[in-house]
């Protein structure tokens, strides 16, 4: 690869380029189709060789220390803003993820979206740019902006391919993030304003703000502002209560991409601006974390039992499983932060998959609740392997993805703060508990009334495959991973 080749701004951008060539043949849904495949595939490819400078192993010119791609640049002199964009081991994961993960939410959409085919794909390729653009930004500006323009494609998403009460999802989800924001808007101003006083250089480069000299009264003022940010997303109890209505009546690929890369943001913000930039203040804050965090993992999963519609279910257990990364990420040792971060991919890859399954069982039965199903096993063995190979993932069988991450966070936090890790293991076994049931009403329980189910088509067959490969590769071998993050991890946590 070229030292001077725009990799990393073709990554944010090659999305947004897709979305005009979508609308240039908008009048054939087909050609629409194929083309947002085409244009996520190419990302997805672009990601791929990515992994070609991280494998070389060499940094990249002027980048701090983990960074193998960097792009900086002036944009807007006059107040110090720049477009800086980097690429280490953890947001090379993220990326990755956001490339695959996009994909596959072409996949799902195929047939279920039949109306302003165009404007729907549009969407999904800008939300992608928007994403990625959280994971590779490291000017707090450019961040920020990336940050809220990822809100709207999905405010659309749900507010017009939704479900049941789509507006009121769409405005909760909005108004919920969109305030948390602002607080963090604030506190990135606060931060930049103090910088220029004390250095005379008005910035809002990332490496340039960690050095500045905040009383530690004020750090956590400013820390605060940037966790309810992040808690909102993650989403933390008890920020969490847009997540299920969002999901409920989001469409399939809008609730695939919210669970595998919205949440995400949140919890990739956290270990890249909000820990860093206030040390001091996130150490005081994390018991605080480790409270909200074991709490939503336990109570995530309790209520997550109490659900009969499969949709709910699967949200309620994000919220549980999320808490996993907040613990991690909290206890900021080494192996904890791995655990959060493989966490992240896990998850992304395994609720992403239990969202598709239950979109298309609700295409076959117009249903999402358990009571309509009922020994399907016998009747649709194809889908039923994946809906059982998906659920052992969630409830954390050993040999599947989620057991992987699951497991470090476990054991980097017990290390740190025993009685967080031993509160979070309570979560596990509720988990198990609720997955086990769902598994026996749905698959092998007694049929509640004849339906008349069709198996996989190819596409179905090809979207969970791929998934599938992905939980076993990465619950067998998650050396690669581990391997990948290590770097970024030890400079963040300042062991080696």
């Amino acid at each position: 690869m070229p030292t001077d080749f725009p990799i990393l701004t073709l990554l944010v951008f090659l999305p947004l380029a897709g979305v005009l060539a979508l609308f240039a043949v908008r009048k054939s849904d087909e050609l629409v189709r194929m083309g947002a495949l085409v244009v996520t595939l190419a990302e997805l490819a672009l990601s791929v060789w990515a992994c070609g400078a991280a494998g070389a192993g060499a940094g990249a010119a002027g980048a701090p220390a983990g960074f193998f791609l960097y792009q900086d640049a002036q944009w807007i002199e006059r107040f110090g803003i720049r477009y800086t964009l980097g690429m280490d081991g953890i947001s090379l994961v993220m990326v990755l993820l956001t490339s695959f993960i996009t994909v596959i939410a072409v996949g799902v959409s195929w047939r279920g979206i039949k109306e302003r085919v165009p404007l729907y794909y549009a969407l999904l390729l800008a939300m992608e740019s928007g994403i990625q653009g959280v994971f590779l930004g490291l000017d707090l500006f450019l961040f920020y902006l990336f940050w809220e323009a990822m809100l709207i494609p999905m405010f659309f998403l749900i507010g017009i391919w939704g479900h049941g009460r789509r507006v009121y999802s769409a405005v909760k989800f909005f108004l919920y993030t969109f305030f948390g924001s602002l607080l963090m808007l604030v506190a990135i101003i606060s931060l930049y304003l103090r910088h220029g006083a004390q250095t005379g250089t008005y910035t809002f480069s990332l490496f340039e703000l960690i050095h500045t000299t905040v009383p530690y009264g004020t750090a956590i003022w400013l820390f605060a502002a940037f966790l309810f940010a992040f808690a909102i997303k993650f989403p933390l109890f008890p920020l969490h209560t847009w997540l299920p209505d969002a999901h409920t009546d989001a469409p399939t690929a809008g609730s695939v991409i919210l669970a595998s890369l919205l949440l995400k943001t949140g919890a990739y913000g956290l270990i890249r601006f909000g820990f860093p930039l206030f040390p001091e203040a996130a150490r005081a804050c994390a018991p605080l974390i480790y409270t909200v965090s074991v709490i939503g993992i336990v109570w995530g999963a309790w209520i997550a039992f109490a659900q009969r519609d499969m949709k709910r279910l699967v949200a309620y257990s994000s919220v549980s499983h999320m808490g996993f990364v907040a613990l991690g990420i909290a206890a900021w040792s080494p192996v904890a932060l791995s655990g959060a971060v493989i966490q992240m991919v896990n998850h992304g890859v395994t609720t992403g998959a239990l969202f598709a399954l239950v979109g298309m069982l609700d295409e076959r039965t117009h249903s999402r609740e358990i009571a309509t199903y009922g020994g399907i096993w016998g009747k649709v063995p194809a889908l039923s392997f994946f809906f059982l190979l998906f659920c052992m993932a969630s409830a954390g069988v050993p040999g599947l993805n989620n057991f992987v991450g699951e497991f470090i966070v476990l054991m980097g936090t017990f290390k740190v703060a025993p009685g967080a890790a031993a509160g979070a293991f309570v979560g596990v076994v509720l988990t198990l508990i609720y997955t086990v049931r769902l598994v026996q009403e749905v698959l092998f329980g007694k049929e509640k009334k004849p339906l008349e189910l069709a198996d996989l088509s190819v596409r179905e067959g090809g979207v969970l495959a791929v998934l599938g490969v992905a939980a076993i590769y990465l619950g067998v071998h998650p050396a690669p991973v581990l391997d990948i993050i290590k770097v970024p991890i030890a400079l963040l946590t300042g062991v080696k």
